[in-house]
Parts: C-alpha cells; sequence; structure tokens
C-alpha cells in the first residue's frame, strides 16, 4: 500500500447566527481557560503523586443541559466519560434538588462512570436563581477500598473493587458533608493523601464557579448561553466538514488482550469503522462477552478510546464539546467487555480502552494509512502497592497506598520514529520522578531505563519500552498488576516489525527469575525486586529502507545492538569500535 505525503487542507465554516467573531474567539478561549486554571488549582492542592505530579485529572465546563462546552486536552481519557458522568448523575440525583453552593460526587460506573478510582466531583452554577451550568473535575484516587492496596486487584465482581459512591452531595452551602466524607474516609486507604485530594477538587471547582460567574456577570447569562450555543454549533459544523473529507467505507480489523486475570483466557476484539458521509460509526458488537474478572469497560471508557482517536484525526485547533461528539455513533452490546453491565468488575477497564485505540488506528490504516500509527505500548500497565510503613519510617504503621502506570514506546508513523519511554495515547499522564517516589513512599528503584531492542523495527522505528524495578527494604508489600501485552506483542505496519512484548518478573537478575502474568495481585516476599518492563512501539514500513546512518545512531545511544542492527535493518556496525561498514550493510540489503 502506498501512502500519499501530502494533505489538502479542509476550509473551516464560519461562524453564522450573527455572532461578532472577535466576541467569538475571546469568550471560547475564556471558557477553555477556566478548565485550565481549575486543573493547574486541582494540581497544585493535591497531595497525591498521582494527581498533583503525574496530572491524573481533567476539568470541564457544562451547560444547563449537561452538554460539554469546554474541556481542557489534558487527560484524554477522560474526554468521553466526562460527557457521559455528568448528565447522568445530575439526572439520577435529580436537577431540581441542586441548590447554589452544592457538589456532588460519585464514582458510579454504571451511572456513566468508568472505574471506581475516577471521582468525579460536580458542581452547579446558578445566575439570577436560575441554573446556567455546571464545573466538574474528574481525578484518579489512588485507592477506593475493596481488596487489594490501590483498588486494582483481581476481582470478579464491582463489590470487590472498593466503595460505589452514587451522586451524592458532598458539599452543602460551600461546607463538605462531614458524614459523607467521614464513610469515604472510613472505606480507603492512605485517608491523609485521599483527604487532601478530595480537598483539591472542591477547590478547583469554586474557583471554576467564581471564573464563570464573571464571564455572567460581564456579558449577561442571556448573551453567553448564546456564544456558548454558537460554539457547540460550530464545532459540529467544522466537524462535519472534517470528516466528509475522510474516505468513505467500511474498514475492519481484530486484535487480542492476554488472559483477563481470572479465567486465562485470551479476549477477542472485533471492529469494524464505517464512514459516511460527514458520519463515523464504530461497531464492536462481535467483542467477546464481559467476564468475571476486572477486564471490563463501562461504556464510557469504550467512548472515551473512540473519541480520543477521532479528535487525533481532525484539526487540532477544533474544540472538546457537545458539537464534537454529536457526528459519531458507537455500537457495542451490552454485556460485552467493552460494555460491561452491573455487576461487572471494571478496575482494568482502562486496559481494555487503550487496546481499542490502537485497534481503531490499525482499522484505519486502510482508509488513511498516512495519518495514523503503529501500536503503541499498547497498555496502561496499572500497578499499586500498599500497606503500613514500616518501622524506621517517621510515620511508622501509618497505611499508605500508591499507583502509578508505567511509559512505554510509542508506534511509528509514515513521517516520524515513535517516542521513547511515553504515556501513549490517551494517557498524557506523566511519568513518576524516582526522587519523589522515594522521598514520599517506602520503596526503592533500582534500575529505570529504556530497554534496548524494545522497538519494532521499521523505516521508521518504534518507540522504546522501559524497565522500571522496584524494591521494598524491611517489608513484604501487597503488590497489584493489572496491564497486558505479555502475550501479544504491539503490531507494526507496512512492513515494519512488532515491537518486544511486556514482561513482569520476579527478581530479574537473581538465579531464579519468576515471571508473572500481566494481571496479578501478590505478596512480594522479603529482599525480592519486582520488574515490570514495558513494550516497545510498532514499527512502519520496511527496516531495510531505515537510513542506515539513523541505524548507527540507535547502535551508539545503546537503543539497538550490532546484532539487531544486522538482523532486523541489514547494517553492518563493527561491534568494538561501532563504525559503519558500507560494503557489508550494501551486501546484506541485496544491493550493489
Amino acid at each position: 500500500m502506498t501512502a500519499p505525503t501530502t494533505e489538502t487542507p479542509t476550509p473551516r465554516p464560519g461562524l453564522g447566527d450573527g455572532l461578532d467573531p472577535v466576541l467569538f474567539e475571546v469568550l471560547r478561549n475564556g471558557l477553555l481557560a477556566i478548565t485550565e486554571e481549575m486543573g493547574a488549582t486541582l494540581r497544585r492542592a493535591a497531595y497525591s503523586t498521582n494527581i498533583k505530579t503525574r496530572g491524573d485529572f481533567s476539568c470541564a465546563i457544562f451547560d444547563a443541559r449537561c452538554r460539554a462546552v469546554a474541556q481542557a486536552f489534558a487527560q484524554p481519557s477522560h474526554l468521553g466519560s466526562l460527557a457521559h458522568i455528568v448528565p447522568q448523575a445530575v439526572e439520577k440525583y435529580g436537577r431540581e434538588r441542586l441548590e447554589a453552593g452544592d457538589m456532588l460526587l460519585t464514582n458510579d460506573p454504571y451511572t456513566g462512570g468508568v472505574h471506581l478510582n475516577d471521582i468525579t466531583l460536580i458542581t452547579p452554577v446558578f445566575s439570577g436563581g436560575e441554573l446556567f451550568g455546571f464545573m466538574a473535575n474528574i481525578a484518579h484516587h489512588v485507592d477506593v477500598g475493596g481488596g487489594a492496596p490501590g483498588s486494582i486487584g483481581i476481582s470478579s465482581e464491582i463489590y470487590q473493587e472498593g466503595l460505589v459512591i452514587p451522586p451524592v452531595r458532598f458539599v452543602r452551602d460551600g461546607v463538605i458533608d462531614e458524614n459523607v466524607f467521614a464513610i469515604i474516609r472510613s472505606n480507603f486507604r492512605g485517608a491523609h493523601e485521599i483527604s487532601g485530594d478530595f480537598r483539591a477538587q472542591t477547590a478547583a471547582n469554586r474557583l471554576g464557579a467564581r471564573r464563570l460567574g464573571e464571564l455572567i456577570e460581564k456579558h449577561g447569562p442571556g448573551e453567553l448561553s448564546r456564544y456558548m450555543n454558537g460554539l457547540l454549533d460550530y464545532t459540529e459544523r467544522r466537524v462535519r466538514a472534517e470528516f466528509a473529507a475522510f474516505p468513505d467505507g467500511s474498514y475492519w480489523a481484530e486484535s487480542f488482550m492476554d488472559g483477563d486475570g481470572v479465567t486465562g483466557e485470551p479476549i477477542h476484539f472485533k471492529m469494524t469503522v464505517t464512514i459516511e458521509g460527514e458520519r463515523v460509526t464504530v461497531d464492536l458488537s462481535d467483542t467477546d462477552r464481559q467476564r468475571p474478572s476486572p477486564t471490563n469497560a463501562t461504556f464510557s471508557q469504550t467512548y472515551s478510546a473512540i473519541v480520543y482517536v477521532l479528535k487525533c484525526l481532525v484539526d487540532a485547533d477544533i474544540p472538546v464539546n457537545d458539537g464534537f461528539y454529536r457526528l459519531m455513533d458507537i455500537r457495542t452490546k451490552p454485556g460485552t467487555i467493552v460494555h460491561a453491565q452491573h455487576p461487572a468488575a471494571v478496575a482494568a477497564g482502562w486496559e481494555v480502552a487503550v487496546n481499542l485505540c490502537d485497534l481503531m488506528f490499525l482499522a484505519l490504516s486502510q482508509a488513511m494509512p498516512e495519518r495514523v500509527a503503529a501500536c503503541g505500548k499498547g497498555i496502561m500497565c496499572n500497578l499499586a502497592f500498599g500497606g503500613a510503613r514500616p518501622s524506621e519510617d517517621e510515620r511508622s504503621g501509618e497505611y499508605f497506598t500508591y499507583y502509578e502506570t508505567v511509559a512505554g514506546g510509542y508506534g511509528a508513523t509514515l513521517r516520524t520514529d515513535g517516542m521513547d519511554a511515553v504515556q501513549a495515547h490517551f494517557q498524557n499522564t506523566e511519568n513518576a520522578p524516582v526522587e519523589e517516589t522515594e522521598f514520599q513512599y517506602p520503596v526503592r528503584i533500582e534500575r529505570y531505563e529504556l530497554i534496548p531492542d524494545s522497538e519494532g523495527a521499521g523505516e521508521h522505528r518504534g518507540g522504546m519500552g522501559v524497565r522500571r524495578d522496584y524494591s521494598f527494604p524491611g517489608w513484604t508489600p501487597s503488590f497489584s498488576i493489572l496491564s497486558d501485552r505479555a502475550d501479544y506483542a504491539p503490531w507494526g505496519l507496512f512492513g515494519g516489525g512488532d515491537a518486544r512484548k511486556a514482561k513482569y518478573v520476579v527478581n530479574p537478575d537473581g538465579a531464579e527469575p519468576r515471571e508473572l502474568p500481566s494481571k496479578i495481585t501478590f505478596t512480594l516476599g522479603a529482599g525480592e525486586v519486582i520488574s515490570i518492563q514495558t513494550p516497545g512501539g510498532g514499527g512502519y514500513g520496511d527496516p531495510f529502507k531505515r537510513p542506515a546512518q539513523r541505524v548507527l545512531a540507535d547502535v551508539r545511544m545503546g537503543l539497538i545492538s550490532v546484532e539487531r542492527a544486522r538482523e532486523a535493518y541489514g547494517v553492518a556496525v563493527h561491534p568494538e569500535t561501532l563504525e559503519f561498514d558500507r560494503d557489508a550493510t550494501l551486501a546484506l540489503r541485496g544491493r550493489d
């Protein structure tokens, strides 16, 4: 398949509706700025590394009809989830019960939510006694109770995963309800961090409500609403124009995940993407039935994955709001892995969703080869550990939990190599620094490095995977892994090679290393080391077409070995001097 190298820009539709273009841009960017300022507040006020450092949260504004109006594009995994959680939570609680100074709290996966750790806070905003809109933020808490520290253990139903919070009033008249808060603190591990993170969420919404109130006061509720409606319609027109430029047709792909953590049976995904005129339909109806395991996704998680891919394929300047969501249809069958029904466990739902991201790029590679990426690391790589702090710790006996995801390689594209050591696709979180992690928690990071030869070979190579080894001097923690790709490698495209698979190994440098499955909860023995080794990204194009000097540069930087340069790329490098052997390379590549 030959990939085109040029693109024709799509013209932008006008505003219409008599909106002043200057004021439109001022308000459009003003609304977005509010969500970004909310995010900055949440991050600065949070206690946990996962929120304050890794940035695992999102903030958004909704109108009175619970339509998303503005959302900071910080955590793409929350793109579709907030759009589902907010209207369903408000409807279930009852908008007629809402008053100024209230805030609703929920993490219910079956009221538009995702997995239990992602907790949403919703604040109604009133003007002249009338409901004008809502501020909302969602943040991943390091623990919500359940059977394992971090709440990502092996489970078979939602009740084992932690505290399910239906839409409840968490704040009344601007003050946290201490009764509700007491229930939460009594069920969550690490109450110190948890309490700080909840207060940070309330602070972010208070700031957002105040900033939105200032815009209402300046422009009037009627005028601001008119421009918000105009923003949604403007977004829809631009998305229509983008989708109309996509090549019409139906495109099919399938993939597999490792065993689900309980049954050991691989999970089979089937996807059909249909582009017709100005609409895109994604059909996942034939995907496997939900499992008695944590490896199930709610519809909101599936929706977020599909929305993310489509956002990648349109003009980056198009806003994220209800107008963006209007032109896509996602078809699923309730009771499947991608549309789990109560009481299915969903702790590893984001593992399902990230697989769907890569699968959709694979399907669309048939239609838009120049605009897609090969498979990335293909995993969220959820890790959690916890327990009582050891005796030598200054906070000895205090219970704590730690959660993070580990980076890996990004898939290569027509024009670029995949990035090394990134949180691929809709994760967009930052890597947790070794120094902060070791300072805050009783853990030592023994190794943290790129994995040589982990990339998928190609004319453009995939990114490198990461090795991160943990030890726990003086104590034996419970450790959970909810990940994937130990059995199925990230794939390449158009002749590009597959990347190295993931490995999860106890005592990797010892006399008897022990490999683990990609989904497990276990207790480390005294002095043991757990090594998390993530996949690289798939390659794009024939590896023998990669410029020899670029292969040589990778060898000299220690990214690929001399042996791999020869075998995968047909490039000869002297093992001692690391000098390029031109004649041997021409022979390997079959050229005179």
